[in-house]
């Protein structure tokens, strides 16, 4: 594996020395391409540097235990070893799942729908809730949020928000929580205490990429007519 996270930073090296090229500014969407490799290579290379750190100090510590006779250092190597043997377990699971090929849909940023179903007024309450709860989340995640479109509840909430997730891999975060939410709790709506079942649904989708359309007027055919009559 460190044969393969050592080619894997030579290759992040590399991007590094073709983006510090001002020729390479000349084409904007293969810099943008090279810069998102170069990103997604450093979140390996960072781990990789942290696992040959933690592989060559447990190795010191094992060649004291083999050498030294002296009962401080070995202790010192004994609790070195209790620490970071478990890290080094760790660090390979994080290394295999970014070593893992991702879906070149995930680092787009997201469109994220909500829509009252089941429930009335209190369907859009708990709608409106599902709005809040993922506009902190994205906060809390460092996206950002633009609402593009909202249609409000007669009680509150909303029966209809869409809204524009910007951020790197905000699509690959986000695109589990697509489906039907359901709630049951006694609603604002509810005078005499009953429990009721509300449910909301949740689209995401990946953000298009811009696409320059162009119309040859020789393939344009327009029709003309008018109604009858004077």
């Amino acid at each position: 594996m460190l044969d393969k996270l050592a080619a894997i930073e030579q290759r992040w090296k590399d991007v590094e020395l073709q983006l510090s090229d001002p020729s390479s500014m000349s084409d904007m969407k293969k810099f943008a391409l090279m810069n998102k490799e170069y990103k997604d290579l450093g979140r390996i290379v960072e781990a990789y540097h942290e696992y040959r750190n933690v592989v060559g100090n447990i190795a010191s510590a094992k060649k004291v235990l083999a050498t030294e006779k002296d009962s401080d250092f070995l202790d010192m190597a004994k609790a070195e070893l209790v620490e970071l043997e478990p890290k080094q377990l760790e660090l390979e699971e994080k290394i295999k799942n970014l070593l893992v090929p991702k879906d070149p849909e995930d680092s787009r940023n997201a469109v994220l729908e909500i829509r009252s179903g089941t429930g009335g007024d209190e369907a859009a309450i708990f709608a409106g809730d599902l709005w809040r709860m993922y506009t902190r989340y994205c906060e809390l995640h460092g996206f950002k949020v633009e609402v593009v479109n909202v249609s409000e509840g007669t009680m509150g909430g909303y029966k209809e928000v869409a809204m524009e997730i910007i951020g790197d891999d905000a699509y690959g975060t986000l695109k589990y929580e697509s489906g039907v939410h359901r709630v049951q709790r006694v609603p604002d709506t509810e005078t005499q205490g009953r429990v009721h079942t509300s449910a909301a649904t949740v689209v995401v989708m990946p953000e298009a990429d811009e696409v320059d359309v162009v119309i040859n007027p020789a393939d344009i055919e327009i029709t003309t007519s008018r109604s009858g009559g004077a």
